[in-house]
C-alpha cells in the first residue's frame, strides 16, 4: 500500500524515536510505501525539500511559525496549515495513488487535505486522536463556549467535527477516550471508534548501577536518595501550581528527590519557585534531548505524570511510555476524566491521586521508597508495555482494517 502520513512533528528520518516514527517503521517493514509531510517552521530558514531513504519520502514543508511566537502570527500560520499541505502534495505527491491517510491531532485544521487525497485517490482516513480540542482549552479557560469571544471556539468545533466526519476510524488513546468521543459526538459511529494506543517500538538501555551513580552526578542529583523525575511538558495541561505545591511538602522528607526536567509556557513560573525559594530536596533541569533523557529515566527510580485538575476530557500523556521502558513504576496525580491513574494501578506498576490533594501524593511518595515495591512495580511498568503499547500493536490495530 502507498501510505500517507501527516503530522506537526518536526523529524527528518523514521529513524528517530518516537510515538509515530516507531509506528511508520512497522509499516516499512511490512512492506508497505510511506510517504510524510513533516514540517519545518519558517523561523529554522529551511526551505521545503524531498526527502528519501528507501521505501521512505519525508516532504520537509515550511510552514509559518506555530512555537515560540505570538499568538497572532501563531493563529495565521495554523489557519494557513490547511492550504500549505495540500499545495504540497499536489506538489510533490501528484502522481501518487495514496490508498490510506494516517493524521493525527493536533491539529485539527488538516481536515481539506486530507479531504483532497481521500476524493481523489478514494483513499481510507484514519485518525490518530492524541488531542481533543478545542474542548481541552475550555477546561483550561483558555477558551469560551459564550460570550463575546466564543466564535474562536465554534470556529474550532466546526473544524473538529468536519475532522471527524471524514475519518474513515478513528484510533484512541484508551477507553475513557472512545467513551468521551461517543458520548459528546453523536454524530461519530460507534463502528469506527477504536482504541490505538500511544505506543513505541521498546528499546533496551542497560545501565549498571556504577553507570546510574555516574549519571547523577553528571547533574548534581544525590545518589543515596529515591529519585522522582518528571519529564515533558511544563504547561497549563499539567497544573504547575499543584506541582509546586507537592514540591514544597516534599522538602522534610530525607528519602526523596525530585528531579524536573522540561520546557513550555509555565516553565518560568516554575523556575521562579526554584530561584526564591532554593528547594534543596528538588531540581529543575531545562529540556533535553531525548537520548539523553532516555539514558537519565533509566537512571531515576520513579516516573511522574502530572495533568491539571479541570480536565474534562481525558489525556493520556505519552511520557508514560518513557518509564514503562525504564522498567520504573509511575506515580499519576491526575484529573478525574483520564483513565490513566486505573491503568497503572491495574496493571500494578503505579499509584494514582487526584491532582490537587497533596497528601495523598507524598504518601504515594514514601510507599515508593521502599525498594522492593519499587522493583515489583518496576518489572510489572515493562511487561505491560511490551503487552500492550508497542508500536507492532499500534500497526496491526490499524492495518487489520485492510486485510
Amino acid at each position: 500500500m502507498n501510505i500517507l502520513f501527516l503530522t506537526l512533528l518536526d523529524f527528518s528520518n523514521i529513524n528517530e524515536k518516537g510515538i509515530y516514527t516507531d509506528l511508520l517503521r512497522e509499516f516499512v517493514k511490512d512492506g508497505n510505501d510511506v510517504y510524510i509531510i513533516s514540517p519545518t517552521e519558517k523561523r529554522n530558514n529551511k526551505t521545503t525539500r524531498l526527502l528519501q531513504s528507501g521505501n521512505t519520502k519525508i516532504l520537509k514543508l515550511q510552514i509559518g511559525n506555530t512555537q515560540k511566537t505570538n499568538l497572532f502570527e501563531k493563529g495565521i500560520s495554523i489557519l494557513t496549515l490547511e492550504s500549505k499541505f495540500k499545495k504540497g502534495i499536489k506538489k510533490y505527491f501528484g502522481n501518487i495513488k495514496f490508498d490510506l491517510v494516517i493524521y493525527s491531532t493536533p491539529p485539527i485544521t488538516l481536515a481539506k487535505a486530507v479531504e483532497f487525497v481521500k476524493r481523489r485517490d478514494n483513499a481510507k482516513t484514519y485518525l490518530l486522536l492524541k488531542d481533543i480540542f478545542p474542548q481541552n482549552a475550555v477546561d483550561l479557560g483558555i477558551l469560551k463556549k459564550s460570550g463575546i469571544k466564543s466564535f474562536v471556539y465554534w470556529f474550532f468545533k466546526n473544524k473538529e467535527e468536519k475532522l471527524y466526519k471524514i475519518s474513515d476510524y478513528i484510533g484512541c488513546m484508551s477507553e475513557a477516550n472512545v467513551n468521551y468521543l461517543l458520548n459528546n459526538n453523536p454524530s461519530v459511529s460507534n463502528k469506527i471508534i477504536e482504541v490505538c494506543p500511544n505506543s513505541i517500538e521498546p528499546i533496551e538501555i542497560n545501565i549498571t548501577e556504577c553507570e546510574k551513580n555516574q549519571v547523577k552526578m553528571k547533574y548534581n542529583i544525590p545518589i543515596d536518595k529515591t529519585i522522582f523525575i518528571y519529564g515533558g511538558n511544563l504547561g497549563k495541561p499539567q497544573g504547575i501550581e499543584y506541582l509546586i505545591e507537592c514540591l514544597r511538602a516534599n522538602e522534610e522528607n530525607h528519602q526523596s528527590f525530585i528531579l524536573i526536567v522540561g520546557s513550555g509556557t509555565e516553565f518560568n513560573k516554575i523556575k521562579n519557585y526554584f530561584d526564591k525559594e532554593n528547594p534543596q530536596n528538588a531540581k529543575l533541569l531545562d529540556h533535553l534531548p531525548k537520548i539523553e533523557f532516555e539514558v537519565l529515566a533509566n537512571s531515576c527510580d520513579v516516573g511522574l505524570i502530572f495533568l491539571d485538575k479541570r480536565f474534562t476530557i481525558p489525556n493520556f500523556p505519552s511520557r508514560l511510555l518513557s518509564y514503562m521502558q525504564a522498567s520504573i513504576p509511575i506515580i499519576a496525580a491526575t484529573d478525574i476524566s483520564t483513565d490513566i491513574g486505573m491503568v497503572v494501578e491495574s496493571g500494578e506498576f503505579g499509584l494514582w491521586c487526584e491532582n490537587g490533594y497533596i497528601y495523598k501524593f507524598n504518601q504515594h511518595l514514601n510507599r515508593l521508597c521502599c525498594e522492593d515495591l519499587r522493583k515489583r512495580m518496576g518489572k510489572n511498568s515493562r511487561i505491560y508495555l511490551e503487552n500492550n503499547f508497542t508500536a507492532k500493536h499500534s500497526y496491526e490495530i490499524i492495518i487489520k482494517h485492510f486485510k
